[in-house]
């Protein structure tokens, strides 16, 4: 789905902006491409600078409760500086190369209710439009893919995924915002743990992951949350038995106790990542947010892994079919990122 839009900034006879992604998602790092398509308008214009803006719709803590808006996470330069005589049509191709940290938003084919879009945007004669706007779609890398995997296969369940405003501290994450995957429990931790929620930090060498357990409380004993981090590298994700190392991380992070009762924000900030994987305990200050656009995908785990279905809210067109509005309405009412 594209979204064409007159360059208003120019009023009528201006020229129009088409961008088609080339077909498929693609992966957090990997090469995005695709095509703008230009058509003149009723006179001639220079096309100074064609820009593609990255951007996410987020969820923020706002005045003790939480808002929603849209963030920019990147932005590229993919042409300009020649003229477009009236009526002409061009078409100028781009590749351009995704964040690490992008969020993913599918899995197995499946939406996950993670709205990220690429805008772009024209400057012509001094004025810039943001004029055309496509919902992006990202698969998870290998690593991400398994982990998944994993905790499907030991029992556990998709509840929601939602993009966060804000750094996990001690992490070395970039962008400002983070990808929470929330986690129905296996059985065998039902009793423990509400929910586990899963974060990837992706770079080029490898994912940090961080698990955070919102876990129950006892007969004495109120609940609290436990949080550990794990490195993971690229390199060797076939070479690992992830169902023993991710069931061994979900052992660490519901046994874990925390030092009298208290947690520190960097606890898990600590130098030395070894080979394989490291763990640390901490706690990033974030738990009870809501579950944000297509809060209703519902991901059941099987014996294949984590098998997607849909169990009520947003279905996976419906969500697709409303990027546009989630960031067009975001300009009209002057709440853009800028």
């Amino acid at each position: 789905m594209v979204f064409k839009r007159l360059l208003g900034s120019l009023g009528v006879g201006g020229p129009t902006v088409d961008t088609v992604l080339d077909p498929g998602a693609v992966l957090p790092g990997g090469a995005l491409t695709g095509q703008v398509h230009l058509e003149g308008g009723g006179a001639d214009f220079t096309i100074e600078q064609i820009s593609l803006d990255l951007v996410a719709r987020v969820e923020a803590e706002h005045d003790g409760g939480e808002a929603e808006g849209t963030v920019s996470f990147g932005r590229f330069t993919v042409g300009g500086g020649f003229r477009l005589p009236a009526g002409e049509r061009r078409s100028v191709p781009f590749s351009v190369t995704l964040p690490w940290e992008t969020p993913v938003t599918e899995l197995y084919g499946q939406n996950l209710g993670i709205v990220l879009g690429v805008r772009t945007e024209l400057a012509v004669a001094a004025a810039r439009d943001k004029g055309d706007l496509d919902p992006l779609a990202v698969r998870p890398l290998p690593a991400q893919e398994a982990v998944l995997e994993a905790f499907g296969r030991l029992g556990f369940g998709f509840r929601c995924a939602d993009l966060e405003y804000g750094h996990i501290p001690g992490t070395g994450q970039q962008l400002p915002f983070y990808q929470e995957i929330e986690l129905t429990p296996s059985p065998q931790y039902a009793h423990a743990v509400n929910e586990i929620e899963v974060t990837f930090l992706a770079g080029p060498a490898g994912l940090e992951v961080v698990l955070e357990a919102d876990k129950r409380g006892g007969l004495f004993t109120g609940g609290h949350d436990s949080v550990m981090r794990f490195t993971v590298a690229h390199h060797d994700v076939a070479q690992r038995d992830w169902d023993a190392e991710v069931g061994s991380w979900v052992r660490r992070l519901v046994e874990h106790r925390p030092a009298h009762g208290a947690y520190s924000p960097g606890a898990y900030g600590h130098d030395g990542h070894h080979a394989g994987y490291h763990g640390h305990d901490g706690h990033h200050g974030h738990h009870g947010h809501g579950s944000g656009p297509g809060a209703g995908t519902a991901i059941a785990a099987g014996a294949a892994g984590l098998a997607v279905g849909v169990a009520g809210g947003l279905v996976a067109a419906e969500i697709v079919d409303e990027v546009g509005d989630f960031f067009e309405g975001d300009d009209e009412d002057g709440g853009d990122e800028g």
